[in-house]
């Protein structure tokens, strides 16, 4: 089996900085790609920033581009999404998600964290 473990979540006052980090353990062969979602309360869940594998091409929601970067360490099975300039909207459940390949003739298998809370108010 797979874990996540996404640590990094808090408060934050408008305009501030955080950075989430989610790392991979248990039975990985390797990982595709690696993503961060969100869901606040009362919406639906959505794709935050992904990133692929081998040349880490880095994909974002339009509401955060400019403002979040996304990164991974691949030695580590770590995804990295550094968030800047933060606002009120950004205020959610954040996830990280991560196809994993659990050895070498099995497909990819979507993983999630538990979800970390990012709050952001004055």
């Amino acid at each position: 089996q797979v874990q996540l473990v996404e640590s990094g979540g808090g408060l934050v006052q408008p305009g501030g900085s955080l950075r989430l980090s989610c790392a991979a353990s248990g039975s990985i062969f390797s990982i595709d790609a690696m993503g961060w979602y969100r869901q606040a309360l009362g919406k639906e869940r959505e794709l935050v920033a992904a990133i692929t594998s081998g040349v880490n091409y880095a994909d974002y929601a339009d509401s955060v581009k400019g403002r979040f970067t996304i990164s991974r360490d691949n030695a580590k099975n770590t995804v990295f999404l550094q968030m800047n300039s933060l606002k009120p909207d950004d205020t959610a459940v954040y996830y990280c998600q991560a196809n994993v390949r659990t050895s070498w003739a099995a497909r990819t298998l979507d993983f999630w964290g538990q979800g970390t809370q990012v709050t952001v108010s004055s």
